[in-house]
């Protein structure tokens, strides 16, 4: 099997990947706490996982991954109380936009989605654990993890633990950078109508930090060979599920390559809803952008270089993608002329260069480097007049391979859509819409959005275009 590098953000250096089983490899992915749509910053996080994954089948690995989703924090208590729904009456709707946003942006399914609000067992047979070796403390009927008592505290971040005041400690989910405080793993209700349960170890809910260490131990019975997630996890997020799953189980490794993705950008600035850069995948594709085009932007750096996403950047990603994909009709097309049909051949020539840049830390810029000269070569071999069928198909199955990467290609030639055709479609999604049947006028939108088609709101009404 090929050999990979990834950057390891415990060691911070490039280690060679060897996975205990590479007919298994155990991979956990930071996912969606769910109160709201996920913004471009959490989209860019999961298309890393969904790059990983990919990589790793081309290279012939079997993952077994899994994405947590967080359905129990102060948010979403505090949401739910406010529209006196109970946690799943209000994340179900959130939990089906996030599967429906992954869809969208061709994100290849995992193995394991898990609720956090289904591993409460689990959490409270970690904290006996954690109790019995003597790294928790009782406060106020809360109960709250002593991280001066667990001796490797900060080896993943850095973070320098020596001048930490004993005893200080943070009741909510979430704490500012560098801020060393032991954290609660076990809270105790403070107000009427906040969920709880009752357990062994008293009644209350599980804080943030506790719910991935325990959903990890339910999915595979130990650790993983991969934790991915944002840079802004590392601490104190994933520190502290060192410290819980190492703490209650030292015996056994619980993470051993760390990958850890950075921050998205928009222009120029973090994204915040007062600065007016805060963008969801629902709200670029009702200005009519294509899910192909943003999925494109979002993977084309480097997953630990900063992106900065642009209305300009993501033009460019659409003339990116549609370069590559006229390229490929070009081909098809000359293969219908030679009357021949596409067959997918698994072992081409060509391959390993583009297998070369993925075996180094993921470098998709050197990828797309090689996709962009296949491009310009291809042109040029279509350009002398000569195809033969066998050269023709070689490169086809080379570009479908880059696409098992990409995954923002289509390999059948589509018919030019009449406009007559056009504003039926249309007239069809405003009558749904009048109608209320929002599934339906959805389904019509991305039909249009598929055929190219952009719809405006005019003062002379709705209008739409070719892109």
């Amino acid at each position: 099997m090929k050999e990979i590098r990834f950057y390891n953000s415990l060691s911070g250096e490039k280690e060679v990947f060897r996975p205990e089983f590479p007919d298994k490899v155990r991979i956990y992915s930071c996912g969606p706490t769910v109160y709201n749509f996920a913004h471009l910053g959490n989209l860019r996080a999961f298309l890393f996982v969904d790059l990983l994954r990919r990589t790793l089948l081309s290279f012939g690995y079997k993952p077994d991954m899994t994405m947590n989703i967080t359905d129990i924090d102060d948010k979403i208590i505090r949401e739910s109380i406010a529209q006196e729904k109970n946690i799943r009456e209000f994340t179900e709707p959130w939990v089906k936009a996030f599967q429906e946003d992954l869809d969208s942006l061709n994100i290849l399914k995992l193995e394991h989605y898990p609720r956090a609000t289904d591993s409460i067992p689990s959490m409270v047979e970690m904290i006996q654990k954690l109790r019995s070796n003597g790294l928790v403390y009782e406060k106020d009927g809360s109960l709250y993890y002593s991280i001066s008592k667990f001796k490797n505290y900060g080896k993943l971040s850095k973070i320098d633990v020596s001048g930490m005041k004993s005893g200080t400690r943070y009741d909510t989910d979430e704490y500012d950078k560098d801020d060393v405080r032991d954290f609660v793993l076990w809270k105790f209700p403070k107000q009427d109508g906040e969920p709880s349960w009752e357990t062994e170890i008293g009644s209350g809910r599980p804080g943030w930090h506790l719910e991935c260490s325990a959903m990890i131990r339910d999915v595979y019975g130990t650790g993983v060979d991969i934790h991915t997630g944002g840079v802004d996890l590392t601490f104190p997020h994933h520190e502290n599920e060192i410290a819980q799953s190492e703490g209650a189980y030292p015996e056994e490794s619980f993470v051993k390559y760390w990958l850890h993705s950075e921050h998205l950008l928009v222009n120029g600035e973090k994204m915040a809803k007062s600065k007016g850069n805060f963008f969801t995948l629902r709200d670029l594709v009702k200005e009519g952008e294509d899910p192909r085009n943003i999925r494109f932007l979002l993977i084309s750096a480097h997953y630990r270089s900063k992106l900065n996403f642009t209305k300009d950047r993501l033009e460019e990603a659409s003339g990116s993608v549609s370069k590559i994909q006229n390229c490929v009709n070009r081909l098809l097309e000359e293969l219908t002329k030679l009357e021949k049909n596409f067959v997918l051949q698994e072992n081409v020539s060509g391959w390993e260069e583009f297998l070369e840049s993925l075996a180094d830390d993921l470098n998709i810029s050197k990828f797309l480097a090689s996709v962009f000269e296949l491009v310009k070569d291809s042109n040029q071999y279509l350009d002398q007049n000569s195809s033969e069928p066998n050269e023709i198909l070689k490169r086809l199955s080379l570009f479908h391979k880059i696409d098992s990467i990409l995954g923002v290609l289509h390999f059948e030639l589509k018919k030019e859509v009449l406009d007559s055709d056009i504003d039926e479609l249309v007239r069809q999604r405003q009558e749904a819409r009048k109608n209320k049947n929002f599934a339906e006028a959805d389904r019509l939108r991305d039909t249009l959005n598929e055929l190219g088609i952009i719809l405006e709101d005019t003062k002379e009404g709705l209008r739409w275009k070719r892109k």
